[in-house]
């Protein structure tokens, strides 16, 4: 007997796929060119799609939005059908949710789902999510490294109903913008993520007025099919085994002991299982992970290795998880939980490049920077008011078999670019000092990791107070196959001139800034993001690269020397004493791969 499926045409289908793709697409725009936060208009951090009316998987998403949010945002739809399950919902509702414990991330990313009714009948819901530069919470942007629960990093929402029949609860709406800072601009970006749903609506409407729903179901099914096919198709090319990889977070942020994520990825057949469960127990600070963002995070790692599969439910559909609550990657509640977003998502990802790279060698690059280095400010600009800024970064991606690694690329989990440093400073009392590529921070290789990068703004007005929270100051990004390490994070404060260290804070804590520091008008912050990872036997690295690499400024006279045997003379290779050297620094080039260990 024919199914929908089996009387969907070619041309049809392809038609269909790009109208659901263009509508989460506009839906992104929309939401990035009306936001009031530099966060979000700029930075990109964001993400809109449409999720299945029964299960809350993903249907299709926009490819501009956060690759994290992919994941996390079934969870978060699947909580808002739980809710709703108990108090109903009719056309125009809007629910609202930032509970990490509700299928979320961190308290800053908002999330709106809109249930979408076609002819009276429930089609699906339409989500969005913006990061929101604040909460509330112990600090302004809510990344505070104290904090032992989640109460202290903000006001914690779980799904509840902002929109009845499109007409706004104006108590619940009061309630949640006297709890945060600077609430002007909050609720222009919350009018930014209605509108983008608005938009949703309007072009899915148009798309079944146009095809007819079961058309459009039977294409949103073989779609799913295909994805999921493809998806185990490229499965069945990794080679049986069990592949294990350990990685580590320096801290969190309380206690001075890392924390270690160690996966052991089973691939049977067309399936893999990742199990998490050798991992660092829960931790005091807030360098845990819910449930929602870890997953989330294996399935962006595997959607870097495979890219052109599909994104939606089917492609996910070959993985299974172990993540007993007796690790920090399935945090409980109350436990805080602001860095797992940004920080902990980043790790996850690695252990999976790791561990797939020990299966597939020809799929193996050394270790990307792994952090965003949060920074966060906060307080009363004389001209202006208050403000909340908030600033994530970039650093280098690992070398690989063939290529040198990116220099200061997006994070792995998202593709948000560097917010442009004058919308920062139209917007807020900095002034950036200095924005460049880090020199020797890419790690020595065969094929060299990418560069971060060095970054320093001014506090030109009044008094701020600032939090960070990175990661990498301890262990570098690991290089593979002889590759070296990638440069640490650092993050210092210059006050007069000099180098100034906030009293309080410990001797980890110094090198990254973890905590609460006041800052003055006058005072420094600079930014050293790590660089990635090397691939194979720095001896083996071509020496006209190493030449390049030093007349460009990238590297020193003395990296090349030291790093790769390189001695330079003048504009030139010295190719006796570089014969020489290289003999006399061989050593043999490890293998298997070998995790980092703290």
């Amino acid at each position: 007997m024919a199914t929908d499926r089996d009387i969907i045409d070619p041309i049809t289908l392809a038609v269909v796929k790009g109208a659901l793709e263009n509508m989460a697409e506009e839906m992104d725009h929309t939401l990035a060119k009306t936001a009031f936060s530099p966060t979000i208009s700029e930075g990109h951090d964001r993400a809109n799609g449409l999720y299945h009316p029964q299960s809350g998987e993903v249907i299709v998403q926009g490819a501009t939005g956060l690759p994290i949010f992919i994941g996390v945002m079934q969870f978060t739809t699947q909580a808002v059908i739980e809710r709703i399950k108990k108090i109903g919902c009719a056309a125009g509702d809007i629910l609202l949710v930032n509970d990490p414990y509700s299928g979320g991330t961190h308290l800053m990313d908002v999330k709106l789902v809109k249930p979408f009714f076609y002819r009276g009948e429930l089609f699906g819901y339409l989500s969005n999510t913006g990061h929101w530069p604040d909460m509330g919470g112990s600090v302004p942007g809510g990344f505070g490294t104290k904090n032992t629960e989640v109460y202290q990093e903000g006001l914690r929402i779980p799904p509840v109903r902002l929109f009845h029949r499109g007409e706004v609860d104006e108590d619940l709406l009061t309630i949640l913008m006297s709890n945060i800072r600077v609430p002007d601009e909050r609720y222009g970006d919350l009018q930014a993520q209605v509108s983008a749903l608005h938009v949703g609506e309007t072009r899915l409407t148009e798309i079944l007025d146009k095809y007819g729903k079961d058309t459009v179901w039977a294409c949103i099914e073989e779609l799913r099919v295909r994805a999921e096919r493809q998806m185990r198709a490229y499965i069945q090319e990794i080679p049986d085994g069990c592949y294990s990889y350990e990685d580590y977070m320096d801290s969190d942020g309380i206690e001075e002991v890392p924390l270690t994520i160690a996966l052991d990825m089973t691939v049977r057949g067309d399936s893999i299982h990742f199990d998490f469960s050798r991992s660092s127990p829960p931790c005091r600070g807030p360098m845990n992970s819910v449930i929602a963002t870890t997953i989330s995070a294996c399935y962006i790692a595997l959607w870097h290795i495979f890219p052109d599969v599909p994104v939606n439910a089917g492609a996910f559909q070959p993985f299974s998880f172990h993540l007993p609550k007796t690790t920090f990657l399935n945090a409980s509640l109350p436990r805080p939980v602001a860095g797992c977003a940004a920080e902990v998502s980043q790790r996850v990802v690695d252990v999976v490049f790791g561990a797939v790279g020990k299966a597939i060698p020809d799929q193996l690059f050394g270790t990307p920077f792994g952090t965003v280095n949060n920074v966060t400010i906060g307080g009363t600009d004389e001209l202006r008011g208050p403000y909340v800024m908030y600033m994530f970064n970039g650093g280098g991606y690992g070398g690989s078999k063939d290529l040198d690694g990116l220099t200061y690329g997006a994070p792995t989990i998202s593709i948000s670019k560097t917010q442009p440093y004058e919308v920062f400073e139209q917007r807020y009392p900095v002034i950036f000092r200095q924005f460049a590529i880090r020199d020797n921070s890419g790690g020595p290789g065969a094929h060299r990791g990418g560069f971060g990068a060095l970054i320093e703004f001014e506090l030109s007005r009044g008094e701020a107070m600032a939090s960070f929270i990175g990661d990498r100051g301890r262990f570098g990004p690991p290089g593979m196959l002889g590759g070296k390490p990638g440069a640490k994070c650092e993050v210092t404060i210059f006050r007069q001139g000099k180098k100034y260290v906030p009293p309080h804070l410990t001797k980890d804590e110094r090198v990254l800034l973890r905590g609460r520091v006041s800052l003055q008008k006058g005072d420094v912050v600079q930014l050293k993001t790590p660089g990635g990872g090397g691939y194979g036997d720095p001896l083996a690295r071509d020496p006209h690269l190493v030449l390049r690499d030093v007349q460009r400024g990238y590297i020193s006279r003395r990296a090349a020397r030291q790093d790769y045997g390189v001695v330079i003379r003048g504009r030139k290779v010295d190719w006796a004493a570089t014969e020489a050297l290289r003999a006399s620094l061989h050593t043999p080039v490890p293998f298997p791969i070998e995790s980092p260990s703290p």
